[in-house]
Formats: structure tokens, C-alpha cells, sequence
């Protein structure tokens, strides 16, 4: 496996490619097999996107989101896997000067497809990855939420979560031993209130969600959206590492900076 910089992406691929070529139908069987689509849930817009299945491409780019940059730095016929989709819900025009028309022009000028696994592949995969992999966990996973039984003091649970999600972590009902912790990854807000532990993980937590948290006596913290789900790429390339074709992790940008 290989990896390089570009701008703000960073890209990895496999080495010793056998063949120029998939068609995206190909892939779309795979992913299926590995997470499939119908396990997500009825709001969702997982599977093909954009392009055909007879559609011949020369590489897969696996990112989180998408932005301009990236669909012109790829060559022409690539497959980018999202994890959300970028039609999400009702397209009521094609004005180009809108949004995600306008990503959608430039990916059908350069002939790109796109597959979104989002809802389906946080059940099979993103949440036990992140949990396991990157946090070092030991538990169970069911539907969205995974959990274990731990015993971290305050302090050590934030030097384990900054090194995976960063330093803008938001904490709700601090508390100074954890004897429990779960986990959604993306925006888990809804849960509070169905979770069983003394920590919640989880992003976009909302004021609301916030004071349901603090009457529950849960802690939770707010580790980002974005931040808890850019290991979407890492989790799919190790189901997709044996394609005979190039397999790209392409992380998209963060949308907020700092004023």
C-alpha cells in the first residue's frame, strides 16, 4: 500500500494493480454483499447515485463527503464511495448555481459515478471501527450504538478522545470516573435517553439534547460529526484493499474553520 499528501487530502491506494477497469455494477454487487443497502434506514439515499452500472471506471475514491476540488483533481471515470449521500432528498431543479446541482454538473461533465453507503454501512461497520479500532473499546454493537464496560477517570477518557476526534471536544454533566461509555458516531442526539452508560459519545448534539442529558444524569460528549465519521474511508478500504483496481482514501474538508 501506498500513501501521499495532496493539498488537504490524503491519499493511500493498493500497489500491484491487475486490471485498468471495473464496471460500476461490479462494485455496487461487493458493497452490497459487505453492508447492504437494505439495512438502511427508510429517510436514507444509500446505493447508486450518480452514472450506470455498465459504467467502466478506473479507480474508486472512498471519502466521506465531496467537494469541487476533488472531482476535478480525479481523472475522468473515477467511482467516488461516499458515506453521506449528495442527493438528499428532493431535487426540485437542476440550476447549476445551487447546491448539490452544481457538484452534480461536474461530475457528469468528467463522467464520474457515485455511491453513497451512509445508514447501512454505520450499522455493519463505521460505529464498531470507530469504537474498536480507534478508541480501543471492548464491547458490543447493535443497530447504531456501541457500548462496553470501561474504567477511565475524566482525564484519560480526554486524552484518548483527542487523540482520535481532535481538541474541540464539548462535554455535557462532566464526570470524574466512567465506568461505561457509548457510542454513535455522526449526529447521535436522538439517542440520549436510550443509552445505558455513564458516557455517551457522539456528535451535533443539540441544546435540547443537551438538557435531556443533564435531567438523565448522562454525560455526554460532543466529538464533532465530521470528526467521528472521516474514518469512513479507513473502514471501507480494508473490506476493498484486494480489488484489482485502485482503491483511494480521499478525505474531504472539514466545511468550519475558526474565525
Amino acid at each position: 500500500m501506498w500513501y501521499f499528501e495532496a493539498g488537504n487530502h490524503l491519499v493511500y491506494g493498493v500497489e500491484d494493480v491487475t486490471e485498468d477497469s471495473m464496471v460500476v455494477g461490479d462494485i455496487l454487487e461487493i458493497l452490497n454483499r459487505i453492508s447492504p443497502f437494505e439495512l438502511q434506514e427508510s429517510w436514507d439515499n444509500s446505493s447508486l447515485q450518480v452514472g450506470s452500472k455498465s459504467s467502466e471506471i478506473s479507480q474508486v475514491v472512498l471519502s466521506i463527503d465531496i467537494d469541487l476540488d476533488m472531482i476535478q483533481e480525479y481523472q475522468k471515470n473515477t467511482l467516488f464511495i461516499l458515506h453521506h449521500p449528495i442527493i438528499f432528498g428532493k431535487l426540485e431543479s437542476l440550476n447549476f448555481d445551487h447546491y448539490p446541482q452544481k457538484l452534480l454538473r461536474e461530475l457528469i461533465l468528467k463522467n464520474h459515478s457515485v455511491i453513497a453507503m451512509h445508514t447501512n454501512f454505520d450499522k455493519t461497520h463505521l460505529n464498531r471501527y470507530v469504537f474498536e479500532k480507534i478508541l480501543g473499546f471492548e464491547g458490543e454493537c447493535k443497530d447504531f450504538i456501541c457500548q462496553a464496560k470501561i474504567s477511565l477517570s475524566m482525564d484519560e477518557l480526554k486524552v484518548r478522545l483527542s487523540k482520535a476526534f481532535g481538541e474541540n471536544l464539548k462535554v455535557i454533566n462532566p464526570k470524574d470516573s466512567i465506568k461505561s461509555i457509548a457510542l454513535t458516531t455522526g449526529a447521535g442526539g436522538s439517542f440520549i435517553g436510550r443509552v445505558d452508560a455513564d458516557c455517551f459519545l457522539s456528535g451535533d448534539i443539540k441544546y435540547h439534547d443537551a438538557m435531556k442529558a443533564l435531567a438523565l444524569d448522562l454525560m455526554v460528549v460532543d466529538v464533532g460529526h465530521f470528526e467521528s465519521e472521516r474514518y469512513f474511508g479507513e473502514a471501507l478500504f480494508e473490506e476493498l484493499k484486494s480489488l484489482d483496481i485502485s482503491v483511494i482514501i480521499s478525505q474531504s474538508k472539514k466545511p468550519f474553520s475558526k474565525l
